[in-house]
């Protein structure tokens, strides 16, 4: 569905992107990721065909970005929206509906998709962040297209219009067609992409599946045991299972994924041990996530 192959964009002596190589198919919930500035609403400007590689190529379904037939495909929605305040809701879907030629119904089914039918009628002057947002988005789901491009879609979005959007996103999953999305909540992300890519100074760093992503936090998932006294020998048997284990007070610190605690737990149990207090947790998406971005763009090279 999108393909950057060696796709670069220069601004004079700025490097905004450099040598991307990224494949969407049909059917996924891709997000990219990246502190400000990396480079994210670059790509999907280009896969939007509204800039041009300054080297390498955007194809979107077979054809070039640049192509205005590889738009009937897509449709885009920017960081920031804004609409004539004076306009209604429904003048404003109305407006882009006869743009895109999409039959009427459609701006009757994309005001109920944004829980804006009961506000279609007052100006957009009187809506509020939240709700100039969803009325982006309302405009970005008027085509029905195979391939919705979003620009940080839930930065402003309010909890009602948050549940719009996931139910958005999986119903388009279920319907086999593409999402591609930046997003500063990583929440977003671990709830709804397949993939996550993430960009650093211009430069992919990582590519991971949301069941990589699973085993990545699994491997930083920590035990704690609350144990009364301290058998000899037991760190260094937990050791032979889990390298990192180390006492904290009365606490035995295990790190590692869930599929180490069953064995360090008889381990304790055959030292005699007793366990007063037991607590597991998953690692952290924030914690790796900056673990990615902290990579430096040389050896991301």
């Amino acid at each position: 569905m999108i393909s950057f192959n060696a796709f670069s964009k220069r601004y004079g002596s700025l490097c905004a992107v450099e040598s991307l190589e990224l494949e969407l198919h049909a059917g996924e919930v891709v997000a990219l990721l990246g502190p400000n500035g990396s480079g994210k609403t670059t790509c999907l400007k280009a896969a939007a065909g509204l800039i041009a590689p300054t080297s390498g190529e955007v194809w979107i379904a077979g054809r070039n970005a640049g192509d205005p037939r590889a738009r009937e495909v897509l449709s885009f929605l920017p960081q920031r929206v804004s609409f004539p305040d004076a306009l209604s809701g429904r003048e404003v879907l109305e407006f882009y509906r006869s743009l895109r030629s999409v039959s009427p119904e459609r701006v009757d089914a994309v005001l109920r998709f944004a829980a804006l039918n009961g506000s279609g009628s007052r100006a957009v002057g009187q809506y509020s962040g939240g709700m100039v947002q969803r009325l982006g988005l309302a405009v970005a789901m008027l085509p029905d297209a195979p391939l919705l491009l979003l620009d940080e879609p839930t930065a402003a979005l309010d909890p009602e219009g948050l549940c719009a959007f996931y139910g958005l996103v999986g119903r388009r999953r279920n319907e086999g067609k593409t999402v591609f999305f930046t997003s500063h909540h990583l929440g977003d992300v671990e709830r709804l992409a397949d993939r996550f890519a993430v960009l650093v100074a211009g430069r992919l760093v990582a590519t991971l599946t949301a069941r990589e992503l699973q085993d990545r936090l699994a491997e930083r998932g920590v035990m704690r045991l609350r144990l009364e006294g301290r058998p000899p020998g037991l760190l260094e048997s937990v050791r032979t299972l889990a390298p990192d284990a180390v006492w904290a007070a009365d606490e035995l610190i295990v790190p590692g994924g869930a599929s180490l605690r069953p064995a360090v737990l008889d381990a304790v149990r055959q030292s005699g041990a007793e366990i007063s207090g037991l607590t597991a947790e998953e690692g952290r998406l924030d914690a790796l996530y900056q673990e990615l971005v902290d990579v430096s763009p040389e050896s991301a090279r």
